[in-house]
Formats: C-alpha cells, sequence, structure tokens
C-alpha cells in the first residue's frame, strides 16, 4: 500500500536514489511501483516509477487530469500503440487506455499534473528528436515539451564531461531524473536513477565531470490545488 501523502511539500528539495527503493505491489498483479512522490490514494497526482512484469496487463482506465511517461525500459503499449524504450508520452485530460506489454517494461511516469486545457497527445522517439544546443558548449537539450503560456518545459538533456552550466533559481521548481552518467551540484552528486525536485527559488549550479543525460521538467512546481 502506498502513503497517500509522499514527499507531498513542495517547497521541499527531494533528493531519492530510485535504485535503493523496494518494489510495491499495486492492485493489479504484475504491476509495481516506486513511488516517489504522491498526493491521494489510487487516484493521485504522483510521480513514480512503475514496472510491468512480461505479458501483464491493467485495466481501462480515464486519466481526468492526463499523464506523461517515458519509457526507460523493455516494451509499454496500449490500444494505440506499442512505445520501445526512449519513447515519451503525454496523454491529456480526458484521455483513457488499457496498458499492456509483452516483454515487460519500467516507465517514469507523472499523473494528475497537466492543465485541463491540455488536448493535444503526444508520442515522441528520442532518437529522432534533434538535439539543439543549450545554453553554453557541451550543453545540449531535446525539447519534448514547451508549455504556450511558459509555465511547463519538458527536456532530455546531455552534459559534456567538465560541462558546468551557469547558476539556476529554478524559477517555478524543477525536477530532473538521471538516465546516464552522473551531475553534481551544491547540495550534492547524483548517479543514474536519481531523482531530484527543486523548489522555486533553490539556487544551484549544475554540472557533470563524467558526461550526463537526464530528463528535466521545470516551471510546473506551484501548490497543487
Amino acid at each position: 500500500m502506498v502513503d497517500e501523502l509522499l514527499n507531498a511539500d513542495f517547497s521541499r528539495r527531494v533528493v531519492i536514489a530510485t535504485d535503493r527503493l523496494p518494489w510495491i505491489a499495486s492492485p493489479q498483479a504484475g504491476v509495481e511501483r516506486r513511488p516517489l512522490d504522491r498526493i491521494g490514494g489510487e487516484v493521485a497526482r504522483a510521480t513514480s516509477l512503475v514496472r510491468y512484469a512480461p505479458a501483464s496487463v491493467f485495466p481501462a482506465h480515464p486519466h481526468a487530469l492526463g499523464e506523461e511517461f517515458l519509457v526507460l525500459n523493455g516494451v509499454f503499449s496500449d490500444e494505440q500503440g506499442d512505445y520501445p524504450a526512449g519513447t515519451y508520452v503525454r496523454n491529456p485530460p480526458g484521455s483513457r487506455h488499457a496498458p499492456r506489454t509483452g516483454p515487460g517494461c519500467v516507465i517514469f511516469v507523472k499523473l494528475r499534473q497537466m492543465k485541463p486545457a491540455e488536448q493535444k497527445r503526444v508520442v515522441l522517439d528520442l532518437a529522432v528528436v534533434p538535439w539543439r544546443r543549450g545554453e553554453r558548449d557541451g550543453h545540449e537539450q531535446r525539447v519534448l515539451h514547451i508549455a504556450g503560456d511558459g509555465s511547463e518545459e519538458v527536456m532530455v538533456e546531455k552534459l559534456a564531461p567538465g560541462c558546468i552550466l551557469a547558476p539556476d533559481d529554478c524559477t517555478g521548481g524543477a525536477e530532473i531524473f538521471v538516465l546516464s552518467g552522473s551531475v553534481a551540484d551544491e547540495a550534492g552528486d547524483y548517479g543514474a536513477g536519481t531523482w531530484v525536485r527543486m523548489p522555486a527559488g533553490f539556487r544551484h549550479t549544475l554540472r557533470s565531470t563524467t558526461g550526463a543525460t537526464y530528463w528535466s521538467k521545470r516551471g510546473h512546481l506551484a501548490a497543487p490545488s
């Protein structure tokens, strides 16, 4: 059973080495979770890793306030298609699907965190999303989503070994999930599988000695309603 209030204070910084967390059974056989933050019961505003065993299925269900997920390994499927590792999906508010998998998969997923006006479904194969130059040499970005009002930016970012970004005040809050390599700031070092949530106003300077690739999301951490 998951905690209905987990890391629910969005004014606090959170760092979790997700590979050290136990997998927790969900109500559906073959589906397990590593909760990272949560407000609510089985229907919740939540950020989690979810693991599907081979040949597992999940009952059809709606997403009243949307979901977004990144497939980390395996193949996630639903009635609209198959999504292998490296696929980013945004299912808008009001959408509905019935997840399944053949070989099994792990996804990084965020639930009930979209604005009701968002209606476009997005499916992106990261391998074909072009890299663009970031704020300096050695920093590249793949843009996954930018809200029209500027309140949310979702990207996959890459730092070359030795790259140091400019100081960031995390306006509107920020999250990163480290996909490979390691990054660091004044508060610590974060290896692959680490999830970091930073409140608005948290000032840090991100850098990488080894090189790193990470998912990022910025501007979205207003207090939940």
